[in-house]
């Protein structure tokens, strides 16, 4: 049967993938805003773009047989005990953080000891620290780790930065990649507050996977062409044009040569 490829949708995430795959021997045209696509190098198999919020629950419905992510996404979505696993857990690529980051008026506030005091504070005074996160198993699982226990999660769908200011949130939860959003929205992150750090990483169905010896064999290739691709990253290949009458005398020219007799074989 046909093996079932889901790749993320978003652009910033899809183009890095693309880019990936392809350097693997994996090529995947797209059309625009086609929901599918055919991939050349692998038969039978077929490319599905989807929202990456949604790819762990496609896998886990058996929508689709493996699929690129970040972890930090599986990790929030994916269900104890279901068929969905980790294939490889780094791709090279799509790295960030999930940090919490509060008020940068907060001067007193640099530690999630800091904040945990704050949360206390705010519970005597009749409210509860609000944090707005995207990903709110982590956060929740995170602080409660830590010793955090008085606090409100608030879903939020867009832009979190803004959320402090606006006034719906004291605090957010969200991923950070370079900190210049945060600054311009005059936010700090805490010194432990790194909740998790995140990267692509290639996720599968092993049910589906595994009952079908074709899927199977598409696999072992999928996973032969990346991880050639993960392993020859330090690899390089010289060409050079030597002359010379025969192969063994083009051999003896080079190994005559000191500055380049190591270069055998």
């Amino acid at each position: 049967m046909t093996l079932r490829f889901a790749l993320p949708s978003n652009e910033e995430l899809l183009d890095d993938t693309l880019s990936f795959l392809s350097a693997a021997g994996i090529r995947i045209a797209r059309r625009s805003r086609s929901l599918s696509a055919p991939i050349t190098g692998v038969p039978d198999s077929v490319a599905l773009f989807q929202r990456s919020v949604d790819i762990p629950t496609k896998i886990e419905e058996e929508t689709a047989d493996i699929a690129v992510v970040g972890l930090d996404r599986y990790m929030e979505s994916s269900r104890e005990g279901s068929d969905s696993v980790i294939l490889l857990d780094d791709l090279g690529y799509g790295r960030c953080q999930l940090m919490l980051a509060v008020p940068e008026a907060w001067v007193d506030v640099s530690s999630v000891y800091d904040l945990a005091d704050l949360s206390v504070t705010f519970r005597e005074q009749g409210r509860e620290l609000r944090i707005a996160t995207k990903y709110p198993r982590l956060t929740r699982d995170f602080l409660y780790r830590q010793g955090l226990n008085y606090f409100t999660i608030v879903s939020a769908a867009g832009a979190m930065e803004a959320a402090p200011l606006m006034g719906y949130a004291d605090v957010i939860a969200d991923i950070v990649e370079t900190g210049v959003t945060l600054r311009e929205n005059r936010l700090k992150t805490l010194s432990d507050g790194r909740i998790l750090s995140s990267q692509a990483i290639l996720i599968g169905n092993l049910r589906t996977l595994y009952s079908d010896s074709g899927r199977r064999e598409t696999l072992r290739l999928i996973l032969e062409l990346i991880e050639g691709r993960l392993n020859g990253g330090n690899v390089y290949s010289v060409t050079a044009n030597v002359p010379g009458e025969s192969e063994s005398q083009v051999a003896e020219g080079v190994l005559r040569q000191p500055e380049i007799a190591g270069l055998q074989g």
